[in-house]
């Protein structure tokens, strides 16, 4: 299958091997821009108002704020254990694969392929747009077939880029995460500019904590589940292990480094916001930064709409750079079409896997039911969090003397559990009808497990039709199976593997080059 890249040179496999590997080459600069560029979009710049509206007072937004952040460091502590124990990119679905099974697995899968990257995608690029044309269209709103075309050129561009060089695509990360700071330090430093001159009326422990309505204890529960959501992104270094340059190293100290940086970044951008904005004028806004501009940078407002297009531009990339290691991950693992699994024989990229995260986000941008669907799935994709950190414990018990070469004490995981819990059943109490669609489409996903995944004698006529789709993929994007991994990570593997594995015939299987 591979006469159509014979003679190419390929790039070595870890093993010094003659096949091609994915190269590590994401180092810890860029393991902090993937974690950081993930997880601040445009949130923080356009709508801090859900925290405050819900929190009801300017002193519990913040503490909502410092909470989430504490519980993210919490959880990506908990996800930093299984990167090392479990060292596979593909991140909380390779965990839950390994340790319930492949069904579960799988249906972690299912609901990221089928929804969750595609309109978080479409959304962020939509954003991008929106803030790129904005100052085309003054008087009004962009037209909206105009957003969906630019949105459609800047998820094109960063595939290719993504697709010619993973050097390329870390350094458009690090480039757009260092702007995306550099606005947010000039925001925090406007903030204490604010504060030298006496401008602190809300944050003044009297006025901060009297409420603009009355406290409720549901309204407190959508504040922090509103904040999580905010954090969202902060488990993306786990997809992409294999890349990493001394994972066992770079991965926990990436996780140190940036969750803190966010979490400061975060509270300190709060504070700056409502030294220049009463919480009215703050729930007011639709893009908070901009009025925040607007009102202390005179005739440099402009800085901060740029600010967000610039920081939307890299939540693309970072997104289209770790979903498509997730897709990879599950095709090598037989959980979608084998084609996904293969790689470049020059640039060691998945070009298929990206093609496949670009085409659907496109399709995405061609709905418009994309932000209904992802109500329905948020809780979804929460609830996996908590399920891979519970798999965590479950691994503890089952596996006691696994080589773990990071151990958090138990007691954080279960604070993490905690915490999950009381947002999950808060969520189901809110909106029990949300909540339900969104179970209805992961499940969806069980039949087509069994007969894609579980169904191994499949008729002779569907294999050849496959295998002849495969064969124009591979010669389409000159790709070829990765290498096998090293017998010492291989043996790793082993020891976590579910019995499951075997028999849905899920095991790795090396195609010839």
């Amino acid at each position: 299958a591979d006469e159509g890249v014979r003679g190419t040179k390929a790039c070595p496999a870890k093993d010094g091997g003659g096949g091609v590997a994915l190269k590590k080459e994401i180092g810890l600069v860029s393991a902090c821009g993937i974690i950081v560029g993930n997880i601040i979009g445009s949130g923080i710049f356009v709508s801090p108002k859900g925290v405050m509206e819900n929190a009801s007072s300017v002193g519990l937004a913040l503490i909502v704020w410092i909470v989430t952040g504490v519980i993210t460091a919490i959880g990506a502590l908990c996800y930093a254990e299984l990167g090392v124990t479990i060292p596979k990119s593909g991140g909380d679905y390779a965990y839950v694969k390994d340790i319930f099974g492949g069904l579960a697995g799988f249906l972690r899968l299912w609901i990221a392929v089928l929804v969750i990257y595609p309109t978080n995608q479409a959304v962020i690029a939509l954003t991008f747009s929106n803030y790129v044309l904005q100052p085309l269209f003054p008087t009004c709103f962009p037209p909206e077939n105009g957003l969906r075309l630019l949105a459609g050129v800047c998820l094109l561009l960063l595939t290719w880029v993504n697709c010619y060089s993973v050097r390329w695509a870390t350094r458009v990360q690090d480039m757009f995460t260092a702007g995306k700071l550099l606005a947010l330090a000039l925001i925090i430093i406007m903030g204490i500019v604010q504060i030298c001159k006496g401008e602190y009326y809300w944050l003044e422990p009297a006025n901060a904590f009297e409420p603009f309505q009355e406290y409720d204890v549901g309204l407190i529960a959508l504040a922090f589940l509103q904040g999580s959501f905010a954090y969202g992104g902060w488990n993306f270094l786990n997809y992409v292990t294999e890349e990493l340059v001394d994972p066992y190293v770079n991965l926990p100290r990436a996780i140190f480094i940036s969750i803190p940086l966010v979490t400061f970044v975060y509270v300190f951008a709060n504070i700056a916001y409502v030294t220049a904005m009463s919480p009215q004028e703050l729930l007011a806004s639709n893009a908070v930064a901009v009025t925040f501009g607007e009102k202390l940078l005179g005739v440099m407002s402009w800085i901060m709409p740029i600010s967000v297009a610039l920081s939307t531009f890299g939540g693309v990339n970072g997104s289209l750079f770790t979903s498509s290691r997730l897709f990879f991950a599950g095709a090598r693992e037989g959980h979608l079409p084998r084609l996904l699994a293969m790689i470049h024989v020059k640039r060691c990229t998945p070009i298929p896997a990206l093609l496949f995260t670009c085409i659907s986000t496109l399709l995405m941008l061609c709905t418009s039911d994309m932000y209904t669907l992802i109500n329905y799935v948020g809780f979804i994709n929460y609830l996996f969090y908590g399920v891979t950190v519970a798999g965590q414990i479950v691994l503890r018990i089952r596996q006691p003397d696994l080589h773990r070469p990071i151990k958090v004490r138990l007691v954080w995981p279960v604070i993490y559990l905690l915490f999950w819990a009381f947002l999950l059943i808060f969520s189901l109490y809110s909106e029990p009808l949300v909540c339900g669609i969104g179970l209805a489409i992961m499940l969806t996903g069980v039949p087509v497990y069994f007969l894609g995944v579980y169904w191994d004698n499949k008729p002779q006529c569907f294999d050849a039709f496959v295998g002849k789709m495969t064969y124009v993929g591979q010669k389409f994007c000159m790709v070829v199976y990765p290498a096998e991994t090293s017998s010492e990570e291989g043996d790793e593997m082993k020891d976590v593997s579910s019995p499951l594995a075997k028999e849905d015939g899920e095991t790795q299987k090396s195609a010839d080059c």
